[in-house]
């Protein structure tokens, strides 16, 4: 132990006194109320002992501590970032989470995603393609006919051949004139349990929605009713169907004028009219047609109260 640490009495050497101010070369401070030199300013701040004297170790985790409010602040700030942070993180994963599980449950509950096929998809939408190449050539039509009209001399020849293909056009969507063409001949055999209006009128929409332009029903006996925009089907006794107020007996075969592969398509979609007849025991017979004829005429609906707009 040194004298210092003796003269303390606490074995800690003794702090070292503040300079006193010198006057000038050196000299003691002439000012009378000058302070002893002896004594510790209360505005200079104590002096901590070094800690190489105290015995403890470079390294020391005590001596690596900050000390007091001014340390202690940026680190709390530091753990409540961290905190909002994970906050916001857990959340984010919690929301990918739930879409996550959302988007299977859809998918596992969605019986059409889990039946249709890859090449049923392609060919639906090859049959799209092909309905957008159809219309794009109707365009193309109307354009032209709208030019012919325009033109001048050939305007009023041009005026009346496009209202009569207008007139053979609106005659077979009324029914009220035959159709032949490209199309489909569509059989419906009942088992055990009959052939629904219901199961009809389903064939009938998927045909339409194909690019089906014309279409008749016929029975058993062969009586055949026209398929028109107003045409409704109901159930009758022993498995017959009545079409417009007309009973027809099983088996009942639809003929229809459009595509054939584009409407055949639509019919075999898994879920689809066939697979719900063969369902239900009975079967669903389509044969391709090069002449389709739709024969049967449905009379001409007097209109009371639709009048053109002028």
């Amino acid at each position: 132990m040194s004298e210092e640490q003796t003269e303390t009495g606490t074995g800690w050497p003794k702090p070292a006194d503040p300079e006193r101010p010198a006057g000038p070369g050196g000299e003691p401070d002439p000012r009378p109320d000058a302070p002893d030199p002896d004594e510790l300013s209360p505005l200079v701040p104590r002096t901590e002992p070094d800690q190489d004297e105290t015995g403890a170790e470079p390294g020391d985790g005590a001596a690596a501590e900050p000390s007091g409010d001014g340390a202690a602040a940026p680190a709390g700030a530091g753990r409540s970032r961290v905190s909002t942070a994970s906050v916001m993180i857990a959340a984010l994963l919690a929301l990918l989470g739930f879409t996550l599980v959302v988007q299977l449950r859809t998918t596992s509950t969605d019986p059409t995603a889990g039946v249709t096929r890859q090449e049923d998809l392609v060919r639906i939408l090859s049959d799209l393609d092909a309905r957008e190449n159809r219309l794009r050539q109707d365009i193309a039509g109307l354009e032209e006919s709208q030019r012919q009209l325009r033109s001048g001399e050939q305007g009023r020849q041009a005026a009346l051949d496009e209202a009569t293909r207008r007139a053979d056009e609106l005659g077979i969507l009324a029914g009220t004139l035959p159709a032949t063409g490209p199309g489909l001949a569509v059989r419906f055999e009942a088992a055990a349990k009959p052939i629904s209006a219901t199961r009809v009128l389903d064939a009938v929409q998927e045909l339409r929605g194909a690019g089906g332009e014309a279409m008749q029903i016929s029975g058993g006996d062969r009586a055949s009713v026209r398929i028109i925009a107003s045409t409704y089907f109901l159930d009758g006794e022993n498995g017959s169907l009545v079409v417009d107020g007309r009973r027809l007996t099983g088996p009942f075969t639809i003929t229809v004028i459009g595509d054939p592969a584009t409407m055949r398509t639509a019919l075999n979609i898994p879920g689809g009219v066939v697979a719900s007849v063969q369902g239900d025991g009975g079967n669903v017979i389509v044969e391709d047609r090069e002449a389709a004829e739709v024969s049967a005429l449905h009379a001409p609906i007097k209109l009371e109260h639709a009048r053109p707009v002028s």
